[in-house]
């Protein structure tokens, strides 16, 4: 296949560290099953990571990056996708070990998709993307851990980044009541439009946890930050609650006792959406375009980019100062 496309691409030699957007032809990609028309990608805090020499997410140099692509099938030697198929990839070895989705044409295996399943756009995939899927995954295992609505709380941290934000969306959705955590006073309003009850500081929401054990305040917690804040908040877990753990850009140490473990049964429980397997990662994306649907974020928490403007996202993303999800579109 002789056909030149667009990509975003970052290079590591001995003239130094660069990236920018290249004219590639498809001939390069690495050989896979399913060939994809990329028509929109998104971005998470790794891509962020990818795009720098020091974020030690990338092996091998030149390297597409992007973790997550949606799109329609252009050629596939899988039985399972057909030419016009419109599928999705998040995780795996996307745009971390392969080839990634910041390209107009990506080759990936076929195990590693999912058909865009009704009531969801390609678009509005992305904008979940592998962030809003973390967050999915996330309510799903505190579901499973016995929370339910009118228990108390539940507390969201990094409230207005990607996997935040979409737990804010999904939880409200739900109906429980969400206080959400964030560094950002000004995103208050933003994050009340995502369907947050309550919108505190980061010290607002750790007071009263010193000591070995403190007040009992939160039935469950999505933290996507992990750190000093885990641990302090760990303290407040309500008896038989739980935390979905998913992130370490607030570090990537816990430094915590055994007291809330074994004298309020609290669970911590270890969120990976990279290798989740097939059938709940499927069951998942048909819940997000369902009764899940994150329609508060889809409607008033994306941003949109073109491949040019993608280094900004990713300095966006980077500094923290993304609210809500970020995509990068491919359509003309």
């Amino acid at each position: 296949m002789d056909q030149l496309f667009r990509a975003f691409r970052v290079h590591q030699d001995e003239s130094g560290f660069r990236s920018g957007v290249e004219h590639l032809n498809v001939s390069t990609l690495p050989d896979a099953d399913v060939t994809v028309k990329v028509h929109y990608s998104s971005v998470n805090y790794k891509d962020g990571l990818a795009s720098i020499p020091e974020g030690k997410i990338v092996k091998t140099y030149p390297f597409i990056p992007g973790i997550d692509l949606a799109g329609e099938v252009m050629a596939s030697r899988d039985t399972r996708f057909q030419p016009g198929d419109r599928v999705l990839c998040t995780g795996y070895g996307l745009g971390v070990s392969h080839e990634g989705g910041f390209a107009e044409v990506a080759r990936v295996p076929g195990d590693w998709l999912v058909a865009l399943p009704e009531g969801l756009t390609a678009r509005e995939a992305m904008a979940i993307g592998t962030a809003g899927f973390t967050a999915t995954l996330s309510v799903r295992r505190l579901l499973d851990n016995g929370l339910a609505p009118g228990q108390g709380p539940v507390l969201v941290l990094g409230a207005t980044g990607g996997v935040g934000s979409m737990a804010v969306a999904i939880l409200s959705r739900l109906g429980f009541a969400v206080t959400a955590v964030t560094g950002k006073p000004e995103a208050r309003e933003k994050l009340t439009a995502f369907g947050a009850a309550e919108v505190l500081s980061r010290e607002e929401a750790a007071s009263g946890a010193k000591g070995v054990l403190g007040k009992e305040r939160w039935a469950a917690i999505v933290d996507p930050v992990g750190g000093a804040m885990t641990a302090d908040l760990l303290k407040s877990v309500q008896y038989g609650g739980s935390v979905a753990l998913s992130g370490l850009t607030g570090g990537g140490a816990i430094e915590t006792s055994v007291y809330p473990f074994i004298l309020r049964g609290v669970n911590l429980l270890g969120i990976d959406s990279v290798f989740c397997p097939e059938p709940l990662r499927h069951q998942l994306w048909k819940l997000l375009a369902g009764d899940w649907k994150p329609e508060r974020v889809l409607t008033a928490g994306v941003t949109e980019y073109p491949l040019e403007q993608l280094p900004e996202a990713l300095n966006t993303v980077l500094a923290g100062k993304a609210v809500g999800r970020q995509v990068i579109s491919f359509i003309n």
